[in-house]
């Protein structure tokens, strides 16, 4: 099995750039404090890293 992301938004997106709100959609987050698991992967880290001032992200 590969290595998880827990991903978790801490922070809104209502003052974010556009782009940035998308990406956090995309990432399949829509409320504050709602957290998905997805697989660690370089796309997933490309995503993650736009809006990692949003999110904390924990590695399982």
């Amino acid at each position: 099995m590969a290595n998880m992301l827990k991903i978790k938004l801490v922070k809104s997106t209502i003052a974010s750039k556009p782009n940035h709100r998308k990406n956090v959609e995309a990432l399949g987050l829509r409320k504050i404090g709602q957290v998905v698991e997805k697989e660690d992967n370089p796309q997933m880290r490309g995503m993650i890293r736009k809006v990692e001032h949003l999110l904390e992200v924990e590695e399982i």
